[in-house]
């Protein structure tokens, strides 16, 4: 019963995904291709509130609802590796047409063949975790 409210918020993330044609492989080729600035639209109307609220927590030092800071650790300065991590994450992107979120709505919608995108998604983030210990971080 605990599972209810991640389940009705998954269920209000699939609908707003779907209206919102986020989820549109036509609206992402778009997107990969600079001919739409619809999707930039969509991402920014995240991203910015994000930063405003990370900056407001940073300043006004919140905590959450145990008490405890809420700390953001600083990020090393290995671009390479962020580099090369974004571009297999954008490949994938665009050659599937979805970044992870919005695979379990389109297996929702009945496009089936994106049980083919989640397996290997969840193949990779496996075979990550497997030799992340040998890998140059």
């Amino acid at each position: 019963m605990k599972a209810i409210k991640y389940i009705l918020a998954g269920i209000v993330f699939g609908i707003i995904m779907t209206k919102s044609e986020a989820v549109s492989w036509y609206r992402i080729q778009e997107m990969f291709r600079f001919q739409s600035f619809f999707m930039y639209g969509i991402m920014g109307s995240a991203v910015v509130p994000g930063i405003l609220v990370v900056a407001l927590i940073k300043r006004f030092k919140f905590r959450d609802i145990t008490g405890t800071p809420i700390y953001f650790p600083d990020k090393d300065k290995h671009w390479k590796k962020y580099l090369f991590g974004g571009t297999i994450f954008g490949l994938g992107w665009a050659l599937t047409g979805a970044c992870p979120g919005p695979l379990f709505v389109l297996l929702g919608c009945g496009y089936g063949v994106m049980l083919l995108v989640i397996a290997g998604a969840l193949l990779g983030t496996f075979t990550y975790g497997i030799f992340r210990d040998r890998l140059p971080q």
